[in-house]
C-alpha cells in the first residue's frame, strides 16, 4: 500500500486512539478486574495496554505478519507486563493476593496456575481481541498503518520511556526480581519476538485449503464455550491439584488454537467467521466480568454491578457497530494492496 492509497490521517489516528482505550479497557474493566469507580485511569493503562497493543499491530502491518507471528507478539507484550513491569510473575505477595502459592515451582520461582493464567488473557483479551476488533470497526485503515515512520518511532519512545519509569517506581517496593529473573524474561521475550517475526512471515505463508468450515454462529459458539472453559478454570483453584488445573486450561488454549488455525486456513473461512470469534471472546469476558471481584478498589456489590452492565452494554454495542460495517471490511480484507 503506497502513500497515495493510504486512508486519511485522521481516520488512522481515530482508530489508534481507539485502540488506545479499547486493549486497557477490555483488559481490566470488561474483565471485572478494576470497577467503574477507577475509569479514570483508563489513559494511564493505556499508556501500557493500548501502546502496547499498537506497536504490535504497527509491527504487523509493516512486516506483512499472519496471526501466528502476531499471537506471538502478543505473549511478548504479556511477558513484558507481568516480568518486568508489575512482575506478578515474581511477586509472591503481588497486590496482597499470593498469586504464586498455587502450583508455586521453586526452582522458577513462579506459580505455575498464576503463569498460564495470565499470560493467556494478556495474549488472547488484552491484545489479540482489541487488535481485532479495532479492524473490524475501522475496516478503512485495514492493512495500513496507523502512522508514519516518525509516529512509530514515537509512539514505541514513549512506550520504553514508561516501562523505564514504572520499573524506577519499584525501588520503593518490598520486592524486586533477581537479576537471573529478569536476565531469563529478556532471552524469552527476545526469542518469542524472533520467532513471532520469522513465523509470521507472508512468505512461510500456507496455501488456502478446501473444505468445509461451520457456520459463523458454530465458530462464535465454539470460541464462547473454549475460552468459557479456561476462565471457568480459575473457580477450581484450591480445589483440584493445580497440575491439573493447568492441563484442563491449556486443553481449552490447545483445542482453541488448533481449530481456529484449521478453520481459518480453508477457502470458506470469511470475516463473518472472523468476527464470531472476536464476539465469542468477548462474551466470555462479559459473563466473568459479573462473578469477577475487583483486585482494587473498595466498591459496593451495586456499584461493582452497575459498572459491569454499563461495560456489557458498551461492549456490545461494539460488537453492533463491527457487524454493520463487515460488508466494508470484507471488502478491504479482499483487496489487502
Amino acid at each position: 500500500m503506497n502513500n497515495q492509497q493510504l486512508p486519511p490521517l485522521g481516520s488512522r489516528l481515530l482508530a489508534a486512539s481507539g485502540l488506545f482505550f479499547l486493549s486497557p479497557f477490555i483488559g481490566e474493566f470488561l474483565l471485572g478486574n478494576m470497577p467503574v469507580t477507577y475509569l479514570w485511569l483508563l489513559p494511564v493503562l493505556g499508556l501500557m495496554y493500548g501502546l502496547g497493543c499498537i506497536i504490535i499491530r504497527e509491527t504487523a502491518i509493516r512486516l506483512k505478519l499472519r496471526w501466528n507471528g502476531i499471537l506471538l507478539l502478543c505473549l511478548v507484550y504479556g511477558i513484558i507486563e507481568e516480568a518486568i513491569l508489575t512482575q506478578s510473575l515474581f511477586d509472591p505477595n503481588y497486590l496482597g493476593l499470593r498469586l504464586l502459592d498455587y502450583g508455586y515451582v521453586k526452582s522458577l520461582g513462579i506459580g505455575s496456575w498464576w503463569t498460564v493464567y495470565v499470560l493467556v488473557i494478556h495474549l488472547v483479551w488484552s491484545t489479540a481481541l482489541p487488535i481485532a476488533l479495532i479492524e473490524f470497526l475501522f475496516p478503512q485503515t485495514k492493512n495500513a498503518p496507523f502512522t508514519g515512520k516518525a509516529g512509530f518511532i514515537a509512539v514505541l519512545a514513549v512506550f520504553i520511556l514508561f516501562c523505564l519509569l514504572t520499573i524506577m517506581r519499584r525501588k520503593d517496593e518490598d520486592f524486586m526480581a533477581s537479576g537471573m529473573q529478569f536476565a531469563v524474561s529478556l532471552i524469552v521475550i527476545v526469542a518469542l519476538t524472533i520467532s513471532g517475526i520469522l513465523i509470521g512471515n507472508p512468505k512461510r505463508a500456507s496455501q488456502s485449503k478446501t473444505g468445509n468450515v461451520p457456520a459463523p454462529l458454530i465458530t462464535g459458539i465454539a470460541a464462547f464455550l473454549l475460552s468459557s472453559g479456561f476462565m471457568a478454570m480459575t473457580y477450581f483453584t484450591g480445589r483440584i491439584a493445580a497440575i491439573l488445573d493447568v492441563a484442563v486450561m491449556l486443553t481449552f488454549l490447545g483445542a482453541g488454537c488448533i481449530l481456529l488455525w484449521i478453520w481459518s486456513l480453508r477457502s470458506r473461512w470469511t470475516p463473518k467467521h472472523g468476527l464470531s470469534v472476536v464476539a465469542g471472546l468477548t462474551f466470555t469476558y462479559i459473563w466473568f466480568g459479573f462473578v469477577q471481584k475487583p483486585s482494587v478498589g473498595n466498591v459496593s456489590s451495586a456499584i461493582d454491578l452497575a459498572g459491569n452492565i454499563v461495560f456489557s452494554c458498551m461492549a456490545v454495542f461494539l460488537l453492533f457497530i463491527a457487524w454493520r460495517k463487515l460488508p466494508v471490511f470484507a471488502q478491504h480484507a479482499s483487496n489487502p494492496n
